[in-house]
């Protein structure tokens, strides 16, 4: 069948690739529809790695997929031929030390679509284990099936920050993952949202939803405005969503007394950050790699209607045009937010 193949760093191709597709006891076979780009897979594109994880082979890119089932395994009871799902792309080892844990992201045995040696799901069909599959209501869309796997990073950073109803967060960052950490808190119960950047059409896209207010750091004081928000207390939560080493400088002075940050985006190198000022508020340091166990809740919240992530899909490349799809996104044009590839029906 025909694929999205990363060749080599810098070189795409559609091409045919022979990858198995036996459906075990335990696993689906899906039909692939909707697929959308996520900036790890332009890394990978562009730079070829991301940390150790290195692009030594061809690899089929994408792993934000939703699609159709069209085969089941003997063993599998609550998904049938015919259901739309969406896939949760890690598939840790259940015996291991950290699945039993209940943190299975951070097996070190989990196996990523779309990561080193891994390949993804740019293809017609895919086998998935049916424990990672889920399967979408009636009023959630294929496209909006897709966008489940990067919401899933942003409700594991409002888990991971135990929100108390009526908190006041900021989020640093209004990339794709930035908004949807600020949707996910609200989700969550905090009562207001900060979003900053430097980029104005980013930042417009974030202000029309209600309860987050949006502050352009070009132009204004991200500290004055937390200050003047919260009459000189700090916000509650501090999430650190750009990866960007400028965005410490001066972070834990956001944040009241007592206060937690939640680093969610990934620096390309090691930040140095101010660990006085952390000691003096006695702040809690909380890290956030990819999600576990919020799937099915990040399902939930879309398919309520209290959080909308249609607004966040900039556009839809038909799959001819994958390679199209990744030059755009690689632009990282400022009116983007999330770029997503259909596949042929």
């Amino acid at each position: 069948m025909k694929a999205l193949v990363l060749e080599r760093k810098g070189e795409l191709s559609l091409r045919e690739i022979d990858l198995p597709l036996e459906v075990g006891a335990q696993d689906v076979k899906i039909a692939i529809h909707t697929v959308g780009v996520c900036g790890s897979d332009v890394h990978y594109y562009t730079h070829g790695a991301i940390g150790s994880f290195v692009v030594r082979e061809p690899m089929v890119l994408g792993h934000e997929a939703a699609g159709t089932v069209t085969a089941v395994g003997s063993g599998v009871h609550h998904l049938k031929v015919g259901d739309r799902v969406c896939m949760e792309p890690g598939v840790p080892n259940m015996s291991s030390r950290a699945s039993k844990l209940g943190i299975y992201n951070v097996d070190p045995d989990v196996r990523f679509w779309a990561t080193p040696p891994v390949h993804g799901v740019l293809m017609p069909e895919v086998v998935h284990p049916a424990a990672f599959t889920y399967k979408l209501p009636d009023a959630v869309s294929f496209a909006e099936g897709a966008m489940v796997e990067p919401f899933a990073v942003g409700m594991q950073a409002a888990t991971r920050a135990r929100i108390v109803p009526g908190d006041v967060a900021v989020v640093i960052g209004c990339g794709p993952i930035g908004v949807m950490t600020a949707l996910a808190a609200l989700a969550g119960g905090c009562s207001q949202v900060f979003i900053s950047d430097l980029s104005a059409p980013k930042l417009e896209i974030a202000a029309q939803y209600a309860g987050i207010t949006t502050v352009n750091i070009g132009e204004v004081s991200l500290h004055e405005t937390i200050m003047t928000a919260t009459d000189g207390w700090g916000a509650d939560i501090v999430f650190e969503a750009s990866g960007s080493a400028r965005a410490y400088h001066g972070i834990f002075d956001l944040m009241r007394p007592g206060g937690a940050l939640v680093l969610v985006g990934l620096p390309v190198e090691p930040v140095t950050f101010d660990v006085p000022a952390s000691i003096f508020k006695e702040a809690r340091i909380e890290t956030v790699f990819r999600y576990a166990n919020n799937f099915d809740r990040a399902v939930n919240l879309i398919a309520s209607g209290k959080v909308d992530l249609k607004p966040l899909i900039t556009d839809t490349f038909d799959f001819a045009d994958s390679i199209a799809a990744f030059e755009r996104a690689a632009k990282a044009l400022p009116t983007d937010v999330k770029i997503q590839i259909r596949m042929p029906s």
